[in-house]
């Protein structure tokens, strides 16, 4: 029987999910989506968060599967998603309570009940990790006080991913790019940090010790005429599967990978997580070969996504195409401002910001869009300079990747701010940092370099080059807001 070579990704983001299958051919690595579906926030009836499907999640994924390995050959699955959301198992392994999203506000002020209980110094230096109020270790402190029964009974802690392993192949597990994002990975122990546990009302004892990205967990009995499929845990963290596709070359480049959110940072084989690191707020996530992901979550085209959706008109292309017509740097937001979180109405927000700061008020949906897509550059120049410090040395490319790097609007922006060439591509970076990491997991590449050689041979690039200055004004204008509150908190 010939060897299986075709490899499924399933990544799912926080507004949709797909199913892709994957091939080699001459050396070019192919992506084939074979199934899509929404994937959005629900009420809970019962105890009123807003929540993921996992159930429609799971049989969308489901549907995928089949589709796949009816065309044969299949050799492995691997699941990636969001990070921070997690599921919690009983002792007959079923899910107890809902599956609470990040964007619900039960974190809300909790940040600071975490640290009258641990410094937010101290935290850093067991992590590295951004603070965020949604992080894991903020949710679970939410739990503890609003739902403690779901704590008393749980048994298992999963991340999604990990979870949606565990429904595929029967094997709970906890993938270690994700672990890190939960805040609750000690960085020095390299486990599950025990005091932090506390706090957040688990016992170590429920917690497994990370696999790497790339460890065959499991599999999927066979099929008749098949054999069995292997489920392997990819980065299960989409950032983390982004950055292992994107097609780095040196250590002076640094990485956007865009879409929902946008997460810029470097790549290094040793974690930042001095008191500079902690004044800049900048996160040490694992990485695939435990290359530390040295960044800085930015709120991305998650804005356009709801004011697109609020205005009900143009599609994403043509909120470009008017805001290339806009006037630059008119109107500016800082991106990082905790009400852009999840608004009632995000149009109505972005206004109001730019009313209270005494700016000319966006009004249409072009205006709006460049309002959004300038403040995002502006972003990305900061925390390219934040890098900069705290590595010593300048940043020379930018390597935009992901479903945001086909803006060639926001990709010349971000080049005329940084100052630098921007390469924008490949667009299915997580999906390809999946496949690739599953790749390595059977043998048929070597290492995280053979892999990103491949998508740089197999994959189309856009190079853009600096045009023109930001005017000194505009750049005063924006650092000015970061004096406002920001998503991270304060102490």
């Amino acid at each position: 029987m010939k060897v299986p070579e075709k490899i499924v990704a399933v990544d799912i983001g926080a507004s949709s999910g797909r199913v892709i299958l994957s091939e080699v051919r001459d050396g070019i690595l192919s992506l084939t989506e074979i199934h899509r579906f929404e994937n959005n926030l629900r009420g809970d009836d019962v105890f009123a968060h807003q929540c993921w499907n996992l159930d429609f999640l799971e049989a969308e994924m489901r549907k995928g599967l089949a589709i796949a390995r009816g065309k044969g050959g299949l050799a492995s699955v691997g699941v990636d998603t969001w990070g921070v959301d997690y599921v919690l198992l009983d002792d007959n392994l079923e899910r107890i309570g809902p599956a609470v999203s990040y964007r619900d506000h039960r974190t809300d002020g909790m940040m600071d009940t975490v640290f009258s209980q641990i410094s937010r110094a101290e935290i850093y230096r067991r992590t590295g990790i951004q603070f965020l109020q949604f992080n894991t270790l903020y949710q679970l402190a939410a739990t503890v006080r609003q739902h403690p029964e779901w704590l008393a009974s749980a048994r298992h802690f999963l991340m999604i991913p990990d979870y949606l392993h565990f429904r595929l192949c029967g094997v709970l597990s906890n993938e270690y790019t994700n672990a890190t994002t939960t805040q609750l990975f000690n960085l020095h122990e390299n486990d599950w940090d025990a005091d932090l546990l506390k706090l957040a009302g688990l016992p170590k004892t429920m917690m497994m010790h990370p696999v790497e990205a790339g460890t065959i967990i499991g599999e999927i009995p066979a099929l008749q005429n098949e054999t069995a499929v292997k489920v392997v845990a990819p980065a299960t963290h989409d950032t983390g599967a982004a950055v292992a596709a994107a097609p780095l070359e040196t250590e002076d480049e640094a990485f956007i990978s865009s879409g929902t959110w946008s997460l810029m940072g470097i790549e290094s084989k040793t974690p930042f997580a001095g008191a500079e690191a902690l004044a800049a707020n900048v996160s040490n996530e694992g990485g695939v070969e435990r290359r530390y992901r040295i960044l800085k979550n930015i709120m991305g085209f998650w804005l356009i996504q709801r004011v697109r959706k609020e205005l009900g008109s143009l599609d994403h292309g043509g909120l470009v195409t008017e805001a290339r017509d806009g006037t630059p740097w008119r109107s500016l937001i800082n991106p990082q401002d905790a009400r852009f979180l999840n608004p009632d109405n995000m149009t109505a927000e972005i206004q109001a910001f730019c009313r209270e700061t005494g700016q000319p008020v966006p009004e249409s949906a072009g205006a709006l869009s460049r309002c959004i897509f300038d403040s995002l550059a502006l972003s990305y120049r900061q925390v390219k300079e934040e890098l900069e410090t705290l590595r010593g040395r300048p940043v020379d490319r930018v390597r935009i990747v992901g479903g945001g790097s086909q803006n060639d609007l926001v990709n010349q922006l971000c080049a005329d701010a940084c100052g630098v060439p921007v390469t924008a591509g490949p667009i299915e970076t997580t999906a390809l940092g999946n496949v690739c990491v599953q790749m390595i997991a059977l043998g048929q590449l070597s290492n995280l370099d053979e892999a990103r050689a491949l998508v740089r041979r197999s994959f189309p690039l856009t190079e853009y080059l600096p045009r023109q200055r930001v005017p000194q004004a505009v750049w005063d204008r924006f650092q000015s807001f970061s004096a406002l509150p920001a998503l991270e908190g304060q102490d």
